[in-house]
């Protein structure tokens, strides 16, 4: 292939991802970096009537988040949900995906379909059915609770019970995606492993244990950095169900941001507060990217060690089937 002919095909091909490339600059980086520079501006009502009044402060915004108590509020709140929904979501998840790529299953396509159904049903018209679902006096929950005999329950009245109830949907409303995820981690880890524990005398739990869960590391840590990513962005569940209450007891980060910025109008608070959030997802992640290259490590070793252990056991087998075999001499 000449130079010219080169040349020619990657000017063709500059030509062909510059729309892709134009949109990506115009609709990510630059309001990345608009918001980077409304961080250290006390940009508000004020400044979006007249340029002049915007003033720069620096790390002011960054200071004033630091010492505000409504923050501090909402990063707790935040982070709770996350302790909270996360493991919950994973362990849905998984058992799920157990029982839908059981070789007992029946109909597995048709309850996968089913169980995928939440994740694409619109988010707030799902909120909307859950806080018919909460509802303190005719609330299909409540009334359940009064059949076994418990007081009704103020779900998302209750401080102590509201945060608890945002729990509960978001985990129904996504665990669909987890579990497709996982089911093509089980169908990844090869049969031969399976066999080879089965010969081994391995029950169900402990072919679980000791094949499984170390085969599905490196899914599970994937399965757990976009979970938790996608926890700490909480925002439409409260908005729509309790608007940060009682009391902030369910108010977000993303939901503090969004009152800030457009409630309240001031944009430089938001903007810094974005930026405080996308520091967390950002160490979190890079510590996720951390532990599953350890995981795939791991697990790349366990194939390893199982098929070491499965071709010795078939080649001893072999050899004592060679060995208790008559020779041609001693059988005549």
């Amino acid at each position: 292939m000449s130079a010219a002919t080169t040349e020619r095909q990657g000017r063709a091909a500059a030509l062909l991802v510059s729309p892709a490339l134009a949109a990506i600059v115009a609709f990510f980086f630059l309001p990345v970096v608009a918001a980077l520079a409304l961080s250290v501006t006390d940009f508000d009502i004020y400044a979006l009537a007249d340029l002049a009044n915007l003033r720069f402060v620096g790390v002011r915004n960054y200071v004033r988040l630091a010492a505000d108590p409504t923050f501090r509020t909402a990063l707790w709140n935040t982070a709770f949900f996350v302790l909270v929904a996360a493991p919950l979501s994973i362990a849905v998840s998984l058992g799920a995906a157990l029982l839908v790529d059981a070789k007992l299953a029946r109909f597995p396509t048709f309850y996968r379909t089913v169980l995928f159904l939440p994740v694409v049903t619109t988010l707030v018209a799902a909120a909307v059915v859950w806080r018919y679902l909460y509802h303190p006096r005719f609330g299909l929950l409540n009334h359940a609770l009064g059949v076994l005999g418990v007081a009704p329950i103020d779900w998302l009245g209750d401080p102590r019970w509201a945060m608890l109830a945002i729990v509960l949907m978001t985990v129904w409303k996504g665990f669909g995606f987890n579990m497709v995820v996982f089911v093509a981690g089980l169908r990844a880890i090869p049969p031969r492993l399976y066999e080879a524990a089965s010969l081994d005398g391995a029950g169900t739990l402990a072919t679980f244990r000791h094949v499984t869960l170390p085969l599905l590391a490196p899914t599970t840590t994937f399965v757990a950095l976009m979970t938790v990513i996608g926890d700490f962005q909480l925002f439409s569940e409260p908005y729509v169900m309790t608007q940060g209450g009682p009391g902030d007891r369910t108010l977000s980060v993303v939901l503090l941001m969004y009152r800030e910025g457009f409630r309240w109008w001031n944009l430089g608070t938001a903007a810094a507060t974005a930026f405080v959030l996308f520091a967390i997802i950002l160490a979190l992640s890079a510590l996720g990217l951390l532990v599953r290259r350890d995981d795939a490590t791991d697990a790349g070793v366990a194939v390893g060690a199982h098929e070491a252990a499965h071709d010795g056991a078939h080649d001893g087998a072999h050899d004592d089937t060679r060995a208790g075999a008559p020779r041609a001499g001693e059988q005549a």
